[in-house]
Order: structure tokens, then sequence, then C-alpha cells
């Protein structure tokens, strides 16, 4: 397992920095795997709040691959969903999850958000009773360009959200790093909504494993750290959270 090349806290959220995002993926996975597992063990099932996007996939490969959960357990949810889109879409998250996680590891159920609904507000009320419905144990993040977390983007993010899921309209910064990452042809391409969970629902659970590497997530994690603590930068929400931690690789803390 890699070794962190740097430790620190800021504010309530520690922070650990890797060589380089293999040795995070690789650290990172055996850390969650050791605690699905415990958390199994002292209650017979877990329940997890999982990430997508493209800085997490060496993570989800990892642990996928690490053995040592007994997946028939546990229960699973995602983050985010383009409305209007198909499961089946490139870039559907439900279609990311299905192919990188659930066939592989065969959870006793996951939970998806349902991007092609007719009733949008239904959904969302259907998919707040299934995440009330137990504790989470753990929820695996990422922080995204314009320094979201899930579709938090700073024009809708609300520490204080009274709702664990809404809808909510994507902004420029946010579509554009779906199309640099490859999952749409152009900005006009992306959808304009999206369903999301909210910063209050994610933490709400009880670890918090945030994953943040590549150098293009710099920035973003510059504000997160070193910035106010505020909507501008969603995820610097995070310093308050002395349940999560925060893994970066050299590249993502090239800023700090």
């Amino acid at each position: 397992m890699g070794t962190p090349i740097q430790q620190f806290q800021t504010d309530a959220l520690p922070v650990r920095v890797y060589r380089n995002q293999d040795d995070m993926s690789a650290a990172v996975a055996i850390e969650v795997r050791d605690y699905l597992a415990h958390v199994i063990a002292r209650q017979g099932a877990a329940a997890a709040i999982l990430a997508t996007g493209n800085s997490q996939i060496r993570f989800l490969e990892r642990l996928v691959q690490s053995g040592g959960v007994d997946w028939s357990k546990v229960t699973l949810f995602h983050m985010d969903e383009y409305l209007g889109i198909s499961g089946n879409h490139p870039a559907s998250f439900r279609r990311y999850m299905r192919e990188r996680v659930e066939l592989l590891v065969k959870p006793r159920q996951f939970h998806y958000l349902d991007g092609e609904c007719d009733l949008p507000l239904d959904e969302i009320d259907r998919y707040t009773a299934l995440l009330k419905a137990q504790p989470i144990d753990l929820c695996c993040l990422g922080v995204g360009e314009n320094g979201h977390i899930a579709f938090n983007d700073p024009p809708v993010a609300r520490f204080d959200d009274p709702h664990w899921v809404k809808l909510v309209k994507l902004d420029d910064a946010c579509k554009m790093q779906q199309v640099k990452e490859g999952h749409f042809a152009s900005l006009e391409t992306v959808p304009p909504y999206a369903l999301t969970l909210t910063i209050p629902a994610l933490c709400a659970s009880k670890k918090m494993m945030c994953v943040a590497p590549e150098k293009r997530k710099a920035k973003a994690i510059h504000d997160l750290l070193r910035g106010p603590i505020a909507t501008s930068c969603p995820a610097s929400f995070l310093r308050r959270q002395p349940q999560c931690t925060l893994l970066l690789d050299a590249d993502s803390a090239a800023l700090l």
C-alpha cells in the first residue's frame, strides 16, 4: 500500500497526499475495504454512496479487485444523474456504476436515480426515502473542477439545504468538465439539468472518503483548503466534517 508523502489537517478535515494516483487509489481501496468488512462484521450489513467521474476509476478498480468484502450484504447508492438521459447512454452514471461496480461485485442492491423519470419530483421523494431507510455508513466522493461535490455546483449549493435530493441546473463550468473528460461532444449536448444528492445528504454519512487526484483539480483543492468555507467552492464544507478524509496525489496538491 502506498504511504502518504504528506499528512496535515485543515480545520476538522484530515488530508493525506500520495506520490501518485496509483499509490492513492491502492491506499484508499484498502481502507474502504477494511472499513466495510468491519461494519458488516459489527452490524451484519452496510450501506454506501459512491461517486462517478474519471478521477474515481482507478480507486473503484482497486476496490472491486481487492476482495474481503461480502458485497451481498452491502446496499449501494450513487450521487447524481442527468435528467432525461438513457441508462445506456455512454455518459450515464447508472451505466458507469453498473459496468464498474454492480456487475462485478453483485451487491445486495444498487439503488439508482432514474434520469428518465417522467415525474422528477416523485423520483426525488422515492430516492430520499431509500436513503433515509437506513444509516449511510460510507460516502466515497470526489471534487469537481469548479469545486462541486455531487452536482452541487456553486450557483445551487446550500450547506443548510433542507432537501436530501434535488433537481439542479448545471453551470457551464461543470458541463465543460464533462466535455473535456470525453463524455459529450460539445457544451450544447450536455443535459442542462440533473438530479443530485445535496451536501447535507452526503455529509450525513458516518464516514467519508474524498478521492481527488489529478492536476486539473489543483485549483479546486487549493480553494477547498485555503479559501473561505463558502458555496463559491462547495467542497470547502468538508473542512467542517471530522468524519471525512481528503485523499490527494502530488498533482492535485500542487498549488498548496
